[in-house]
């Protein structure tokens, strides 16, 4: 088990089907993504929140957050994120990550999680949903990916495929780019990428979804041709 100022926590299974269990105190609550609840002690009691808002909803730009409170004692939450992938920690001391839509796993009530819009050009292009999820304040935050997870440091200039973004930390300033024109992102297999400028960290998986899904496309069980005699 590690432990933070707030809770006592263990990540098993990393790097490739990671799973997180949370000790969570009298009184105290998690935020946690919704339908990743896998095992939780009786005492813990759940509510839904909505973040983005309903007007948000139809573009994407929503996302839901169960919060699970302890009463009458400790109470354990197992949490299985949806990618098979990795999962990583960092404590927020006031200070903000950004992270893609799909890459909040829980947090400390004292984070603050928003829905930030990316613009329509990098939104529309990135192929990762048209906003990214502003996590800020003081406390834990859990968050996964797909694959295998890497974290960098950037000091100057980093150019990350846009598929590989996990998050990166506020100040950096990020504009989505072609490798080589749009010849190249229809034919080259390359796609866009995220140019990173600055001082701070990017975190990236090793596996990109896209790519995951071109590779599965050949073995797709195809469907029985009827034979009509």
């Amino acid at each position: 088990m590690s432990s933070t100022q707030d809770f006592e926590y263990n990540i098993a299974g990393k790097p490739d089907f990671s799973f997180l269990t949370v000790q969570i105190p009298e009184g105290e609550t998690l935020k946690v993504e919704a339908s990743a609840m896998a095992t939780m002690d009786t005492n813990l009691q759940m509510k839904t929140k909505f973040k983005g808002g309903f007007s948000r909803l139809l573009t994407g730009e929503s996302i839901f957050i169960n919060e699970y409170t302890a009463q009458g004692g400790v109470g354990e939450i197992g949490i299985s994120p949806g990618a098979p992938g990795d999962l990583e920690h960092i404590y927020l001391n006031n200070e903000t990550v950004f992270l893609q839509n799909s890459a909040f796993v829980a947090s400390s009530m004292n984070i603050d999680v928003a829905t930030k819009w990316q613009g329509f050009m990098s939104g529309f292009f990135s192929g990762e949903g048209l906003f990214l999820i502003k996590c800020s304040g003081k406390g834990d935050l859990w968050f996964n990916t797909f694959g295998a997870m890497i974290e960098i440091d950037v000091n100057d200039d980093f150019v990350v495929d846009t598929g590989h973004i996990v998050g990166f930390t506020e100040g950096l300033e990020y504009d989505v780019s072609t490798v080589g024109g749009y010849k190249s992102l229809f034919f080259s297999g390359e796609g866009l990428v995220c140019r990173f400028r600055g001082q701070g960290k990017v975190w990236i998986q090793t596996k990109k979804l896209g790519a995951f899904e071109n590779w599965v496309w050949p073995y797709r069980p195809e469907p029985k041709k009827n034979n009509n005699s």
